[in-house]
C-alpha cells in the first residue's frame, strides 16, 4: 500500500517537471465556498491557461502539443511565509478556442487557441492580510510582437484572498469570456472584455503590465514569495499601458471595452486588470489581472471577380446544363451574384462549382458580381458557348505488323458539325508519317508493339475534343532452327518458335507437319518452309535446310586461306551424326594451344592472341559422341596458306 502511494507521488512530480512553455495567457482566481467546522474557510481555486494550438513547434523551445497536468500553485501569507507545500491542480476542462474574421471585404484569417481549466479546493484559516495564491512558469510563446525575447520570459498569475480586515468571504472577479481574438491592422477594434463578479461588486478596468517569473523549462516550477511586481521586458514603444500602440492607442474603458486601431501585424500579450469595490462601503477589495493574446493580421484583400472570358460546353453528353466555375478572390463572407444571360439570376455565398441549366443551345453572356451593393465589390463577364454533345470515338481494323491497319472515325456531334479530323498515329520517331487527316486513314506499322493513337476533332462551334486509344500491333517471330547436317538414318526433332500455330512444308519425313516439334526421319537433303501464325491472324515464315552425309563422321579440311577474300577464310570441321562435343583444339608445331572451341559453325579465323598466325602446318584434335552414344576421337593436321 505504502509503495503504491509513493509511486503515485513520484509520477506526479515527474509530470510537474515537464516543460511548461508556449503558454500565451492565463489567470487565477478564487471563490469562498463555506466555513469548515474547525473554523477554516474553504475556497475554490481556478487556474486558466491558454496555449497557441496553431503553434506547437518553435526554433527555441521545441515542440509541445499539450498542457502540463497537473500544475503546482503556491500559497503564501501576505508577509511572504509559505503556508503549505505546493498544491497540485489537475485539468478539469479543456476547450478549443477559434476565431475567424468574418468580413466580406477582408481576407479570411483565423487564430486557434486552447484553454485548460484547473480547479481544486483549499482550506485556510482567516488571518489578517490574507493570502497570495500564485502560479509561476517559464516560458511564454516565441516571437511575441511586444515582448523582448519572449521565448525566455516567464509568467506569473496570482490572486489575493482578503484577510479578516477586509472580506475573507469574497468571491473574486474573473474574466468569464474565453476567446481567441483576431483583429485587423489599421482597422477599428471594439471588443467587450468585461469581467464577471459573483458578489455584484463595482468593477473598474485598466491595462496593466504582464508579470514575468518562473523557473526555466527544465526545472520544477518555481515558488517565489510575494510581492509579485517583476514585469516582462516590453519591446519599445510598447508597455503594459500601451501594449499595441495605434492611433488612437489601444485602451480599455471602465466598462471593459477594448478599443483602438492596432497598426501592425503580430501577436500581442495584453494584460487586463479589473479592480473590485464594495458597493456599500466603496472600499477596494482587490485587483485581478489576466494575460490575453490578441492576434493582428494584415487583412487587406483585393476583391476580384473571376470567371473565364469564354466557357465552352463541349461535354460528350447532350446536356445543356453548364458547370459554373468561380475563381474570385474575395473576403470570408462574400456573396456572389450571377446573371446567367438567359433571363435568370441567383445569389450564392460560396465559390462551390454548381450547374446551371440553359433552355437551349447558343451563346450567353454571364455576369458575376462579388459583394453586390458593398463598397468592396467587383464584377466580370464571360461568354458561355453552349453546344454540347461532342463524343469522340474511332474503330480499328487490323492487328498485324506489315499489314495495313485501318482507322475509322465514329464520332458524333449532337448540336453541331465536325469540320476537321487530325490523327496522331503514335509514331514518335517520324512526325510527318505520324500525322494523318480525314474520316478514314490507314497505316502499315513496321514494328510490333503498343502505339498510342489520338484523334482530335474540330467543330463549327469551336469545340475541340480528343479521343485516345492504345492499340497493340502484333507480330510473330518465326524460327525453324539452324541448318543442320545429319548422318543418314539419324532422327531429329525439329523445334519451331515464335507464334501459336505452326505448319511445315513439305510434310515429307515429318511425324506431323502441323505441330511445333515434329520428328524427322529422312535420308535426303531437304529444305522445310515453316509457317508461323497467331490468334490475331499475323503470319511469318522461316526455313531450315537439312543435309545428309554418310556417318557418323567428322569431315575436316586439310588447308584454309584466312586472307579475307570470303572464301575458305575459316578452318571448320563438319560433324555428321555427332551429338556431343567434348573439345576441339589446335596446336602449333611447338605444342602451344592456339585455339579451342566446340562451336563448329564459327571455326578458327587464323589468328593467335589477336595477331595473324604464321603460314605453317598445325595439329588439331577433336573428341565427342555420335548419335549412337559411341565416343569419337579424331586428330589431324591443317595447313594455313595465305
Amino acid at each position: 500500500m505504502h509503495r503504491s502511494i509513493i509511486l503515485a507521488i513520484c509520477c506526479s512530480l515527474i509530470h510537474v517537471a515537464a516543460a511548461g512553455y508556449h503558454i500565451i495567457g492565463g489567470e487565477i482566481y478564487y471563490a469562498f465556498l463555506a466555513m469548515n467546522p474547525n473554523g477554516t474557510y474553504r475556497y475554490e481555486i481556478t487556474l486558466k491557461l491558454y496555449r497557441n494550438a496553431d503553434f506547437t513547434c518553435g526554433e527555441i523551445q521545441g515542440c509541445l502539443d499539450h498542457f502540463e497536468d497537473p500544475v503546482p500553485v503556491n500559497i503564501y501569507t501576505y508577509s511572504g511565509s509559505r503556508v503549505m507545500d505546493a498544491r497540485l491542480l489537475f485539468i478539469k476542462e479543456r476547450h478549443p478556442l477559434r476565431d475567424t474574421l468574418r468580413n466580406p471585404c477582408l481576407a479570411p484569417r483565423s487564430q486557434n487557441l486552447e484553454v485548460a481549466i484547473y480547479r481544486d479546493t483549499v482550506s485556510l484559516r482567516p488571518i489578517s492580510g490574507g493570502y497570495y495564491v500564485a502560479y509561476q512558469r517559464c516560458c511564454r510563446g516565441e516571437k511575441l510582437a511586444n515582448i523582448n525575447d519572449s521565448e525566455h520570459e516567464g509568467s506569473t498569475f496570482y490572486c489575493i484572498i482578503p484577510g479578516t480586515e477586509s472580506r475573507p468571504t469574497n468571491r473574486s472577479a474573473y474574466f468569464a469570456k474565453d476567446a481567441a481574438i483576431v483583429i485587423c491592422a489599421n482597422m477599428p477594434l471594439h471588443y467587450d472584455y468585461s469581467a464577471t463578479d459573483p458578489d455584484g461588486d463595482s468593477l473598474t478596468y485598466s491595462l496593466c503590465s504582464a508579470l514575468t517569473g518562473g523557473a526555466n523549462r527544465n526545472e520544477v516550477a518555481s515558488a517565489n514569495p510575494p510581492p509579485y511586481n517583476n514585469t516582462v521586458s516590453y519591446r519599445a514603444p510598447y508597455s503594459g499601458a500601451n501594449p499595441m500602440g495605434g492611433t488612437p492607442q489601444v485602451s480599455i474603458d471602465n466598462y471593459g471595452f477594448i478599443t483602438g486601431v492596432p497598426p501592425r501585424e503580430g501577436q500581442y500579450v495584453v494584460s487586463v486588470c479589473v479592480t473590485e469595490y464594495d458597493r456599500l462601503t466603496g472600499k477596494m477589495i482587490g485587483t485581478h489581472h489576466k494575460d490575453i493574446l490578441l492576434t493582428v493580421f494584415n487583412c487587406n484583400t483585393k476583391i476580384t471577380a473571376g470567371f473565364p472570358p469564354t466557357l465552352q460546353n463541349c461535354v460528350p453528353e447532350p446536356d445543356l446544363s453548364v458547370l459554373m466555375p468561380n475563381t474570385s478572390n474575395a473576403g470570408y463572407t462574400s456573396t456572389y451574384y450571377w446573371d446567367f444571360g438567359d433571363g435568370t439570376d441567383t445569389v450564392v455565398t460560396d465559390k462551390t462549382v454548381f450547374r446551371h441549366l440553359y433552355p437551349d443551345t447558343g451563346q450567353y453572356v454571364v455576369k458575376l458580381v462579388v459583394n453586390r451593393g458593398l463598397t468592396c465589390t467587383d464584377s466580370t463577364t464571360g461568354v458561355v458557348s453552349n453546344y454540347p454533345g461532342l463524343k469522340g470515338d474511332f474503330d480499328v481494323t487490323g492487328y498485324c505488323k506489315g499489314d495495313r491497319i485501318q482507322f475509322d472515325d465514329k464520332s458524333v456531334y449532337t448540336y453541331g458539325h465536325i469540320t476537321d479530323r487530325r490523327w496522331d498515329l503514335g509514331l514518335t520517331g517520324d512526325s510527318v508519317i505520324s500525322r494523318a487527316f480525314g474520316e478514314h486513314v490507314s497505316h502499315t506499322y513496321e514494328h510490333g508493339g503498343v502505339y498510342t493513337v489520338s484523334l482530335i476533332l474540330y467543330t463549327d462551334h469551336s469545340c475541340v475534343a480528343t479521343v485516345t486509344k492504345d492499340i497493340t500491333v502484333y507480330e510473330v517471330f518465326p524460327f525453324a532452327g539452324n541448318d543442320t547436317i545429319l548422318a543418314k538414318g539419324q532422327a531429329l526433332t525439329l523445334h519451331a518458335t515464335g507464334g501459336e500455330f505452326f505448319a511445315w512444308a513439305p510434310p515429307d519425313g515429318l511425324s506431323n507437319a502441323n505441330i511445333a516439334d515434329p520428328e524427322l526421319k529422312w535420308n535426303e537433303d531437304v529444305t522445310y518452309i515453316l509457317r508461323v501464325s497467331n490468334s490475331q491472324g499475323c503470319v511469318g515464315y522461316d526455313t531450315i535446310s537439312i543435309k545428309y552425309y554418310t556417318g557418323p563422321e567428322v569431315y575436316v579440311p586439310n588447308a584454309f586461306t584466312p586472307n579475307g577474300d570470303g572464301r575458305n577464310d575459316r578452318f571448320r570441321f563438319i560433324p555428321v551424326g555427332i551429338t556431343e562435343y567434348k573439345y576441339f583444339r589446335i596446336y602449333n608445331r611447338w605444342g602451344q594451344e592456339i585455339y579451342a572451341s566446340t562451336d563448329f559453325r564459327q571455326g578458327w579465323d587464323g589468328t593467335y592472341k589477336g595477331q595473324p598466325a604464321p603460314v605453317d602446318t598445325y595439329i588439331w584434335i577433336l573428341e565427342g559422341k555420335d548419335f549412337t552414344g559411341k565416343t569419337i576421337l579424331k586428330k589431324g593436321t591443317v595447313t594455313l596458306v595465305k
